[in-house]
């Protein structure tokens, strides 16, 4: 199997089109043509990790966090970033970021985080915008129940928990060939009206080209008028955190102490108590401030993420608790989420949980 084949699962599986416009995701270092010959996972890239990745025998190394984030001027052994592409590079070692790709899968970062304390009811936080489209075309009424199965195996029709949903209405499509063409219904240079179904159907991005080319695959006509336009409907599939409750309420004291065994934290960093029971709580994995303004309108007891700053704190206004676990310990978990589905799909393939904590941060206790 070859790295791109990787890859190609990895992206299937968290498109890189739903990560954050200003994250680097996907294949960072390497030529995905080389045969791969063992993955390992790992939440960061470092020297470390380059080192046990050659111990492994694995030329491909999936991390969460990217290698590369801003653009890089040169290649030299100047910063542990530099050393560690260099490294790379030498021994053939390809490396493939997944982030926020994995941060906006509903199933992905902070879902973890919410499974680990047993949160129920679970949705997505803030919904991703800009991932819906929608399609518009019309086939001759006779063949429109085989293109809407044709782009309904593409992954067209799906919306939230259900699938297979379209509109359809009928009319009259008009049209004339000239000499050249060689119309599937009517003949060249002379004018035919056909009873045509409008078929319109909502969709992911990430299955634009799959669905187009399922459309003119299996649409009768030699040429196929269709129009794809933006919705503005947020995707319920995809987006930043996570919103659940506890079956029973529980007190501050006893949700702290919840958070630092579960994510095995130090210590945890958190507003004024307020003598309350904690039910409905919002989870993001990593730095999760931008959230804040989006706290008010969802009326919860506490919202628990990493690098929270001094005055982010006061913007609890004594209305929940703002809990900061930190970045690695909200993120640890998600090694083994990537593990997990790549076992899964490569059940017959050398795949790797590194043993190497990566994180940067220790505690003076």
């Amino acid at each position: 199997m070859k790295i791109k084949s990787v890859c190609s699962i990895l992206n299937d599986w968290c498109p890189p089109s739903n990560a954050e416009d200003f994250d680097n995701v996907g294949l960072l270092v390497g030529n995905p043509e080389i045969e791969c010959t063992g993955v390992l996972i790992s939440l960061d890239t470092t020297i470390a990790i380059i080192e046990e990745a050659i111990e492994k025998q694995c030329n491909f190394i999936v991390g969460f966090h990217p290698i590369i984030f801003s653009g890089l001027k040169k290649l030299t052994p100047d910063s542990y970033i530099q050393k560690t592409i260099i490294k790379a590079i030498e021994h053939k070692i390809a490396i493939y970021a997944i982030h926020t790709a994995l941060d906006n899968h509903k199933d992905g970062v902070s879902q973890t985080m919410a499974k680990k304390i047993g949160l129920h009811h679970t949705k997505v936080f803030i919904p991703q915008k800009g991932n819906l489209l929608k399609l518009n075309t019309y086939v001759p009424h006779q063949h429109s129940e085989k293109v809407l199965a044709a782009l309904h195996h593409a992954g067209a029709g799906k919306i939230g928990d259900y699938d297979q949903c379209s509109f359809t209405s009928h009319g009259t499509g008009r049209f004339r060939g000239n000499q050249q063409s060689h119309p599937a219904i009517g003949i060249p240079q002379e004018k035919s009206n056909v009873s045509e179904t409008q078929i319109q159907i909502v969709f992911h991005k990430q299955y634009h080209r799959q669905i187009i080319n399922a459309l003119i695959e299996s649409h009768p006509y030699e040429e196929v008028a269709y129009e794809v336009y933006n919705l503005e409907n947020p995707s319920h599939e995809t987006g930043l955190g996570i919103i659940g409750s506890f079956k029973e309420p529980i007190s501050e004291n006893d949700f702290l102490q919840l958070l630092k065994t579960k994510f095995q934290s130090p210590m945890i960093r958190h507003s004024q108590l307020l003598n309350k029971n904690i039910q409905h709580v919002v989870l993001i994995g990593g730095s999760g401030s931008f959230a804040i303004e989006h706290l008010t309108r969802a009326k919860v007891d506490a919202f628990v993420t990493a690098d929270l700053k001094y005055h982010h704190f006061f913007q609890a206004e004594n209305k929940m608790l703002f809990c900061d676990i930190g970045h690695y310990e909200s993120e640890q978990f998600t090694q083994n989420l990537i593990y997990d589905f790549l076992t899964t799909k490569l059940s017959n393939f050398a795949v790797h949980l590194s043993k190497i904590r990566t994180n940067p941060v220790y505690y003076f206790l």
